[in-house]
């Protein structure tokens, strides 16, 4: 079970009050990775929230025809800090409800804590104010991801005007 304790350090949980949090710790589990293993892949199913709290994790987009996935399909690594690059699942509150890309942990173990969709969801029905604050942390998160395709992106095209000289 994840303690209270580390509910409350997270930014996203800092508005909530103890009764919130007691609510989302019934819901909440942590699972551990090792190195190289993947989380989760582009295009699976999305049904749970994620949050890292330990290690670090790369997201990837996946290549046609390829199986494996290298560095250098890598778009960002999460490790720890801000919290808007360690939520990792948001696609499960958006239709159609795939992983927009692949999640590797890169360090010799990765923790994270999950959260299913359909029972936060429940809670948010009945706790609106607690379901206002977690989405709209979300909207964040979507922009961050958003910022750092963007920087990606323009590193990449920079690259290739540099080496066209």
């Amino acid at each position: 079970m994840v303690s209270l304790e580390t509910l409350k350090s997270l930014e996203l949980f800092h508005d909530l009050s103890t009764e919130q949090l007691e609510s989302l710790q019934e819901q909440a589990y942590t699972e551990h990775f090792t190195r190289n293993t993947c989380l989760f892949k582009e295009g699976d199913p999305a049904r749970e929230l994620w949050i890292e709290t330990e290690g670090q994790v790369d997201l990837r987009f996946e290549l046609p025809g390829q199986t494996i996935t290298s560095n250098d399909q890598t778009i960002q690594h999460i490790e720890a800090r801000p919290l808007e690059a360690r939520m990792l699942g948001w696609s499960c509150f958006v239709p159609p409800y795939q992983m927009r890309l692949s999640a590797y942990c890169v360090t010799e173990t990765c923790t994270v804590i999950k959260f299913k969709r359909d029972a936060l969801l429940e809670l948010f029905e009945h706790d609106t104010d607690m379901g206002y604050k977690i989405l709209s942390f979300m909207i964040k998160v979507v922009g961050y991801r958003f910022h750092e395709c963007q920087d990606e992106l323009a590193k990449h095209m920079g690259e290739n005007i540099i080496n066209a000289w």
